[in-house]
């Protein structure tokens, strides 16, 4: 058996829970974020301050798990630079919301983070493409790049909004459940 053969079991208990922590974390998440009203109006407020630094280190601490799964992987080093991504919007979020920057400079921030994220996704996505689940996880990281490009887009205009980027982690959410029962049946017919 090559290593590729080798690694989808060695792995895939790890990344079938991680993705499901994901995606229940992404519809509590947006849940949240859209409840609180952030951004409407301009105002984030006090709760949508702590909800726009939460997904990325959310982000971030899952790339870590990932990543001590997939150690020795070709995907590992992607994953390294998918921790640095998330950290610097961490970083550049909270300058931003510090410095009162408006919901545009803040969607800015998030569509360069959701391009740049997103294509490491994808090519994480396309390393793993053998593995059961993850075809859903190129897809993902494809409409991350088309919706990052968005958020940018709208930043620029007069009524930047947060709330799509709610809709942007719900759907994200649902590529990371489909991974999950993928890898799920992938497990029970390997355990067969």
């Amino acid at each position: 058996m090559t290593a590729t053969e080798t690694t989808p079991g060695r792995i895939a208990p790890t990344l079938r829970t991680l993705y499901f922590a994901r995606f229940a974390f992404a519809l509590v998440w947006a849940g949240v974020l859209l409840i609180s009203g952030a951004g409407a109006g301009g105002d984030i407020g006090g709760v949508g301050v702590a909800l726009l630094l939460l997904y990325p280190l959310v982000d971030l601490a899952a790339a870590v798990i990932d990543r001590r799964a997939s150690h020795g992987q070709g995907s590992a080093a992607l994953l390294i630079v998918n921790m640095a991504l998330s950290a610097l919007a961490v970083i550049g979020l909270a300058v931003a919301l510090a410095a009162g920057a408006g919901t545009g400079a803040v969607l800015g921030i998030w569509g360069g983070w959701a391009i740049t994220a997103g294509a490491v996704q994808l090519a994480v996505g396309i390393a793993r493409r053998g593995y059961a689940g993850h075809w859903p996880m190129i897809l993902s990281g494809g409409i991350s790049v088309l919706a990052g490009a968005g958020f940018v887009a709208q930043s620029m205009g007069m009524a930047a909004m947060l709330s799509g980027i709610a809709g942007y982690a719900t759907l994200g959410g649902v590529f990371f459940l489909v991974s999950a029962i993928r890898l799920q049946l992938s497990l029970r017919r390997a355990a067969a």
